[in-house]
């Protein structure tokens, strides 16, 4: 790996994984269609650790509070409940992870199930940007409406599906207002990365050292820091001015080239 492909690799990790458009439908298409390597564990764990970072510089304020009620450090009743719901969120992420983790490893292997999985995250960015706000606060969530959104993170294992757009677009059929839908989803996103990132260190644990140099591990978890806060702002701005629309777009465009090219390559 140059550190050239570093830098692109941690900038594509840092924009995808928070822009509604899939990361790791983005990852197949790369290795598959252009070429690019799938990079090393080592480079994986600090590339995921860099995106960790992105949600923890945005929202740590609010994760501090919801830690601090969670443990009762403080009388927080709000934030005691978001921490219990986050906690509900992650137990069907969880368990469709264990459990169905054969068949995601399988569908990484299909180019065309992205390409469908593209289009189908495009049609729910399509319909979350047209629907009239909830008005639903934390307090007036429920733990049904947790157990959906995770159980929606929990399907973005696919590549192809979004993981923010899947979880804002359940939390927002849900009637969260789109402030509550941000901010669970996002931090929701934190026990999932860092749940890749302890999978694929413990594969380090076990000896496996691809010998990547430093330096190209610093500068892609940096740039994965650095666009991670960038995509997370802008897919916020987007949200609020209800211009999901182009992301909409962009997966659609995506995906039918990927269809295309792959009914192509199936007549030659």
């Amino acid at each position: 790996m140059s550190l050239w492909e570093a830098a692109f690799l941690g900038i594509i990790q840092g924009l995808t994984e928070f822009l509604p458009v899939s990361s790791s439908g983005h990852l197949v298409i790369t290795q598959y269609i252009l070429g690019v390597n799938k990079p090393g564990i080592t480079f994986e764990v600090f590339v995921h650790f860099g995106t960790l970072l992105s949600v923890f510089w945005v929202f740590y304020y609010d994760i501090k509070k919801i830690i601090k009620a969670g443990l009762w450090i403080t009388s927080d009743l709000q934030a005691r409940r978001m921490f219990y719901l986050l906690l509900t969120g992650c137990v069907p992420t969880g368990l469709m992870g264990v459990l169905f983790h054969s068949f995601f490893i399988g569908v990484f292997n299909s180019v065309l199930t992205v390409g469908f999985m593209l289009l189908l995250t495009g049609s729910l960015l399509w319909m979350i940007n047209w629907k009239v706000p909830g008005k639903k606060k934390v307090n007036q969530m429920t733990f049904w409406d947790a157990l959906l959104v995770g159980f929606f993170q929990g399907l973005a294992i696919i590549p192809g599906i979004s993981r923010s757009g899947a979880t804002i677009s359940a939390a927002l059929f849900k009637d969260l207002n789109r402030e509550t839908a941000v901010r669970y989803s996002f931090i929701l996103a934190l026990p999932a990365i860092l749940g890749a990132s302890l999978m694929e260190m413990r594969k380090l644990l076990f000896g496996i050292n691809e010998g990547e140099v430093l330096i190209f591990l610093v500068v892609g978890a940096l740039l994965a820091f650095l666009s991670g806060v960038l995509a997370i702002r802008t897919f916020i701005r987007f949200l609020h001015l209800s211009k999901l629309h182009f992301f909409a777009y962009y997966c659609w465009l995506i995906g039918s080239l990927v269809i295309l090219w792959q009914v192509t390559q199936s007549f030659n």
